[in-house]
């Protein structure tokens, strides 16, 4: 009898264990283009998202103690069913408390709407960077740690400009991120002084965009500005118009800024293309978090690397704030922990955080990619950096202001 009580004990003490080590762990979601347009870009970006992750971890866990992870999902950036189920697998099937992403626009609109906003469930989007990400009706749900097209588009606009480029072709990938930014460079190079002498959508994923490009030079403009993504249509396009050699100058934003894009068309034949991307401002932040990323083993200053680490860090902060895994009150939490007043929190400092919270002493983050006092759409105001194409690689010029 004494042997069976004490067995009966042990397996009652091993299913507790077991219990509890399945309550110790607090998830936040990632969603990412790991397929399609993106790909080459979104491992640093899911990087920056797990050093966050990872530090949490190694400076004692989150609510006391309990270990932080974060599930992963592909939204392959373009099918809007794809970005849709694996936030549904995010929201119903891991549990998350908040979800990083998605990354592209439409996969964070297709998450939102179809999985996160029905679940109460805060998501913070390191990279969606289209107008139509503010004009959600998302109950407060839906954030951002990049700037809006809204304003890389006059920025892109300013830029060509300022370097005595006065007349453009452009062509856009045909949805939220391309629409959004297109309109926003047009409206703000014509105002500039500036002539569009065509204005073209495409879809994504064809083969063959020479029909396109035809139109595009009709106009005879040097120059072409490619609003797309550097691993599909964007890629296609620029091979193409150097093929026929109807242009002489490319231009183009943050979803084209990767190494794939040079090393895939040449570096020859790319040299001297401009871009803009969103950039992270001149901070006690900012070096804090390249030490870190190098150490880490990704580069620091790829595209949303840093700005995927914050949302991560800020998600974090707010369950400590919230004082549970419930998704209810994180919305409250995050605007307290990601504004003034407060003692400010720089990356890494975890351990900081979690003690003046538990002393009930207010806080305020200040990141890799700045500080993210969020406005009543969850946008944030941010740096965007001039790129150039320069020894085989994409190159920093530094931040360019209106």
């Amino acid at each position: 009898m004494i042997n069976k009580l004490a067995l009966a004990t042990a397996v009652a003490a091993s299913a507790f264990a077991i219990t509890g080590v399945a309550q110790a762990e607090v998830k936040i979601g990632f969603l990412g283009g790991f397929t399609g347009g993106i790909e080459s870009l979104t491992p640093p970006i899911f990087e920056g998202a797990k050093l966050a992750v990872q530090q949490v971890n190694d400076q004692g866990g989150i609510l006391d103690g309990q270990t932080l992870v974060m599930p992963s999902g592909d939204t392959t950036c373009a099918d809007a069913s794809a970005a849709s189920n694996a936030a549904d697998r995010m929201v119903n099937s891991e549990q998350v408390t908040a979800i990083v992403g998605a990354l592209c626009t439409g996969a964070t609109i297709a998450a939102a709407n179809n999985a996160a906003i029905p679940g109460g469930v805060v998501m913070v989007s390191p990279a969606s960077t289209a107008p139509a990400v503010s004009e959600l009706d998302d109950n407060d749900l839906v954030f951002r740690t990049v700037p809006s097209d809204a304003f890389q588009g006059e920025i892109l606009a300013k830029l060509l400009l300022d370097k005595g480029i006065d007349y453009v072709a452009v062509t856009y990938v045909n949805n939220d991120y391309g629409r959004g930014l297109s309109d926003a460079f047009s409206v703000a190079f014509e105002a500039g002084g500036g002539e569009i002498a065509e204005n073209l959508a495409h879809e994504d994923n064809r083969a063959d965009y020479r029909s396109e490009l035809g139109s595009l030079s009709a106009g005879g403009a040097d120059t072409l500005v490619v609003l797309a993504y550097a691993d599909t249509s964007g890629q296609t396009v620029l091979r193409q118009a150097y093929e026929s050699g109807m242009f002489t100058q490319y231009v183009g934003a943050d979803g084209m800024v990767g190494d794939s894009l040079v090393e895939a068309i040449g570096a020859d034949v790319l040299d001297g293309m401009i871009a803009t991307r969103p950039g992270s401002p001149d901070l006690p932040g900012t070096p804090i978090f390249n030490e870190a990323a190098e150490t880490a083993g990704f580069d620091p200053s790829a595209v949303f690397a840093a700005q995927a680490y914050d949302a991560a860090f800020l998600l974090a902060l707010a369950i400590e704030q919230n004082g549970s895994a419930e998704r209810e009150g994180l919305v409250d939490a995050l605007r307290s922990v990601s504004s003034a007043p407060g003692e400010v929190i720089l990356p890494g400092e975890w351990e900081k955080a979690i003690e003046l919270i538990a002393a009930g002493t207010e806080i305020n983050y200040e990141g890799a990619s700045g500080a993210h006092d969020f406005d009543e759409y969850g946008d944030v105001p941010g740096v965007v950096v001039e790129m150039v194409i320069e020894d085989g690689q994409f190159t920093s010029k530094g931040q360019v202001d209106l």
